[in-house]
């Protein structure tokens, strides 16, 4: 159940890339994760050029208007898996798309299960509905 939000330059990709962009992510999603493949959670924004900053926090390098912000929010994964996730990401993604992995940035928040809904006003994980 990670929802991930794809944060990109407007016009920086076209559709069919954008979709091979979602469907690598799931990919890494469900391979790291271990979640079930219609555990499937994507939005994306798209900024205009100049409104997304995304700098180096003194690392040394550049990033150019491809750069994308994958915002990720979790229940609570080990470091491991997290850390296989952003492997799997960055190496499939330029492998697919030529995403140099300097213009990719993951951010990963973790909350709890009594945090999601998946409709119905109802926490599906707390009442049991989910497992």
């Amino acid at each position: 159940m990670p929802l991930l939000n794809f944060h990109i330059t407007e016009g920086s990709r076209n559709d069919e890339e954008l979709q091979l962009f979602l469907d690598i992510a799931h990919e890494a999603v469900v391979e790291a994760f271990g979640v079930p493949q219609r555990d499937r959670y994507q939005i994306v924004n798209e900024h205009k050029k100049g409104h997304m900053i995304l700098q180096d926090t003194g690392l040394g390098f550049e990033r150019d208007d491809s750069a994308v912000l994958v915002h990720i929010f979790t229940s609570n994964r080990p470091e491991e898996q997290k850390h296989k996730f952003y492997d799997i990401l960055s190496s499939k993604l330029q492998a697919a798309t030529g995403l140099d992995p300097k213009n990719l940035m993951i951010a990963l928040f973790e909350n709890t299960q009594a945090d999601w809904s998946f409709g119905f006003g109802r926490a599906q994980y707390i009442t049991g509905e989910l497992g």
